[in-house]
């Protein structure tokens, strides 16, 4: 079914669309994908550039008559966030994504699409194919592992791009013209505990946190979703004193970008106590129901029984790592006043893995205001201190400032304004768009970032939305017709 978007228009970004579909193309698993980029351009007979940590840029000279225009670069990132529904078999390391139409939408059967950043992505190689545009100086940069750590940006060197202009092609509502972005940085928490022997007369069980809908972790924060982690935890802070419970593992997340949409654990609970146990799940069951009912309808956590583990964590362990977890910040925490609508701060608390004697946590701070975030990333360190975890604060990415007087801004509200008769919204981004790293290396640059309307992002729900896609293709075409001169 995944080739029934080769009818769809443009043509000319669904084809490339497709292609990139066909490649697995996971975060650190980039190879195949850099090769294909790399042979795409060769292909096209332009110069075309590996650099040494693994971005492609592919450089287009202008058409006849442009080539005083100023150069612009086309951005987008080549990995893609490898979620799929916990019923759903699939390698994203192997397997292509197959896509399906979806009324007025393209999505996947089960897993991410991938139109984050693909359609970006596809936008750029549509260009560097045409023979049929007027544009200026074209360079594409094809930025890697953008969704686990901006790799691509931090490592892009000053000295590769000529371009004045770039055109981040990563946003997700069509007809917004986004201009600022936050910044992150990554809480790393280990936290090690020691076992006991289960005593006997405990029976084994698994809970299941499940049914959340998750998503992107800058794009979605704000729509009050359960975090599976969170959920889970909460249960287990009140069935070791209710029930009696001892943790044997957790599972829980996958992304530090991405809300946890499923969270698991080993447990034991003595015998005396399963009726009551069970009772407890169902009774938080509905209470998560209830409080989320409007957010999360698919919600589900229950418990089936197991083998009794052999091992569990030592009393102090468990009391001092849920309390952890049970305190850590979550969610947003401050909405900006500059922009009103827009979340200021928040953190994501993505992931908690036991193994081996370690439990490893992962949470990602995003904020536009500096100070906010580092205040953010102390309580999130003064929380595990305090249970005698360890954290490192790491990865940090600055956000990118807004300039409303930026020359490509006026002229791409004047296109839009004259192709679709309104002028585009102008905002800001919570999430952690490439631009703020890359206006770091090219301090010069004048930035601008904008895409077709993609909707839930990073999670298997993922989908974009056909007609935007054709919008999306006729606006940036007649930008690049309609950039300045130098």
């Amino acid at each position: 079914m995944s080739k029934e978007i080769l009818s769809l228009e443009p043509k000319a970004i669904w084809e490339n669309f497709y292609s990139l579909t066909q490649i697995p193309r996971p975060s650190k698993h980039e190879n195949a994908i850099q090769d294909f980029m790399m042979k795409f351009g060769q292909d096209l007979g332009l110069e075309t550039i590996k650099d040494a940590v693994g971005n492609i840029i592919i450089k287009k000279p202008a058409t006849p008559g442009f080539e005083n225009r100023k150069g612009v670069v086309l951005q987008g990132h080549l990995d893609m966030v490898p979620q799929k529904n916990a019923d759903t078999v699939h390698d994203f390391e192997k397997d292509p994504i197959e896509t399906l139409i979806d009324g007025d939408w393209v999505t996947a059967k089960g897993t991410t699409l991938g139109a984050d950043n693909g359609m970006g992505v596809a936008a750029a190689m549509a260009v560097l194919q045409a023979t049929d545009i007027e544009h200026g100086p074209i360079e594409a940069l094809f930025t890697a592992d953008e969704e686990t750590g901006m790799t691509g940006a931090f490592g892009l060197q000053n000295d590769v791009l000529d371009g004045d202009i770039l055109l981040n092609m990563d946003s997700e509502d069509e007809g917004e013209l986004y201009v600022g972005c936050a910044g992150g940085i990554d809480a790393n928490i280990t936290f090690k505990y020691k076992e006991d022997k289960l005593e006997k007369g405990y029976v084994g069980f698994k809970l299941y946190m499940k049914g959340l809908k998750g998503g992107h972790s800058g794009m979605e924060i704000i729509l009050g979703r359960g975090n599976s982690n969170k959920l889970l935890f909460r249960f287990l802070k009140a069935a070791t004193k209710k029930y009696k419970l001892r943790m044997s593992s957790v599972d829980g997340g996958s992304l530090r970008n991405a809300i946890p949409r499923e969270s698991f654990a080993i447990v034991a609970v003595p015998e005396r106590y399963t009726e009551k146990f069970l009772a407890g799940v169902a009774e938080y069951e509905a209470i998560y129901k209830s409080e989320l009912s409007a957010v999360e309808p698919d919600l589900a956590f229950f418990a089936e029984p197991t083998d009794a583990p052999k091992h569990v964590f030592k009393n102090k362990s468990q009391k001092n790592l849920i309390n952890a977890i049970y305190a850590c910040p979550n969610g947003v925490i401050r909405m900006s006043d500059a922009m009103p609508g827009l979340v200021e701060t928040s953190t994501n608390l993505a992931r908690v893995v036991s193994e081996d004697g370690v439990v490893t946590i992962q949470a990602l701070l995003r904020s536009s205001v500096n100070s906010a975030k580092e205040d953010l990333g102390q309580a999130i360190v003064s929380t595990f201190v305090l249970a005698g975890g360890k954290v490192k604060l790491e990865g940090e990415y600055p956000g990118w400032k807004p300039n409303m007087d930026s020359p490509i801004l006026k002229t791409m509200q004047e296109v839009y304004n004259k192709k679709y008769g309104k002028v585009p919204e102008i905002k800001a981004i919570h999430a952690g768009l490439e631009c703020g790293l890359l206006g770091a290396v090219y301090p010069h640059w004048d930035m601008i970032s904008f895409g077709p309307t993609i909707r839930f992002p990073h999670s298997p729900d993922e989908k974009v939305k056909i007609d935007t896609v054709t919008k999306f293709w006729d606006f940036l075409v007649e930008t690049l017709k309609n950039i300045p001169v130098k």
